[in-house]
């Protein structure tokens, strides 16, 4: 879109590019940059197809069968590594401290806890949900919307896909963690203790519906 600063539109493109190099057809290919009425626009492949969000509505008895396809595709993607994506904890840092009407007590609590969490080079989707998967006629499965790709900790990605399946459903939310930690035997709490950072860096996209629920997610941090 050419409402987008010149700067943000070159980031997607290039972390568009080194992904798809990664990760292949799964990924809608970046296909030209253009400079339009002194816009930048970014064109790509365009994913023809139903997303996931589509099909679990219209097929409510197949909802866990779409989630475990959903982890299925985001473990795969957590398999590889990008090494010149930004580092995870690098970008929740700087997003925590933008946070301007939290408190310095909040605010140190959550600093503190991410220092302590591991620093992984996991490439991390950033925003997945079921509305950014595509099933195409073929059968294929693509993942859009790379923009907050980074490199870091699996676990703080899957806090963030369980965050925002719970802010419509938190039994799905529920069923996906659960499915996560079976297959790769993580501990619960684990990932757990990712939510609070998650959902402060979430609070920074400034979406009011989610705002009061992102609060609340904050105020774990206290009692964990």
């Amino acid at each position: 879109s050419g409402d987008f600063p010149k700067e943000e539109v070159f980031h997607e493109a290039f972390i568009n590019a080194r992904i798809e190099a990664v990760l292949g057809e799964m990924v809608p290919k970046v296909l030209s940059l253009n400079l339009r009425d002194g816009s930048w626009t970014l064109e790509k492949e365009y994913a023809k197809g139903r997303t996931l969000q589509e099909l679990m509505v219209e097929e409510p008895s197949r909802k866990q069968e779409y989630l475990e396809k959903m982890l299925e595709l985001q473990l795969q993607i957590q398999s590889h590594q990008v090494p010149v994506l930004e580092q995870l904890k690098d970008k929740m840092q700087r997003q925590i401290n933008e946070l301007g009407d939290i408190d310095d007590g909040t605010r140190y609590e959550l600093l503190t806890r991410l220092a302590g969490m591991p620093r992984h080079e996991k490439l991390c989707h950033g925003d997945l949900r079921p509305s950014n998967i595509i099933l195409d006629e073929a059968g294929a499965y693509h993942v859009i919307d790379w923009v907050h790709a980074t490199k870091g900790n699996a676990s703080a990605d899957i806090a963030r896909t369980y965050l925002i399946l719970a802010l419509e459903d938190r039994e799905g939310a529920e069923c996906y963690l659960d499915l996560f930690c079976q297959k790769t035997g993580t501990k619960k709490s684990y990932v757990q203790d990712w939510l609070p950072l998650v959902a402060a860096a979430q609070l920074t996209k400034k979406r009011p519906e989610e705002e009061g629920e992102l609060r609340s997610w904050l105020q774990i941090c206290d009692h964990m």
